[in-house]
């Protein structure tokens, strides 16, 4: 069910997508954080730079570093990513079981 303003719409009688609650939550919060055209930068940079620090991003990124982290930050709440502290450092890196789980969601859609 799908609430608006106006009415509340049950979708079940026309959409075959079995996803719910939590694992709905989990998968729209994951393209939600992607929405974001520096967070999808930042996604791509770490495609190809694996197990950067945040000084790496903000070197390639037109924004402050304060800035980079908030993002980051979303990215790693959604789960893309995750970072290990390596001395006054923390190097991010994607997380490959969530991305795993991404693609097969998207793949039941699509």
């Amino acid at each position: 069910m799908i609430e608006t303003q106006e009415q509340i719409v049950d979708l079940t009688a026309c959409c075959t997508l079995n996803i719910t609650g939590v694992e709905q939550k989990r998968l729209v919060a994951m393209f939600k954080a992607l929405g974001n055209p520096i967070r999808f930068a930042i996604m791509k940079y770490l495609v190809t730079h694996p197990s950067c620090i945040t000084g790496d991003i903000v070197q390639v990124l037109p924004i402050a570093q304060a800035t980079v982290s908030q993002h980051l930050k979303v990215l790693r709440e959604a789960g893309w990513i995750s970072g290990t502290i390596e001395g006054p450092a923390t190097c991010y890196e994607l997380h490959k079981d969530n991305i795993a789980w991404f693609r097969e969601k998207v793949g039941d859609i699509f």
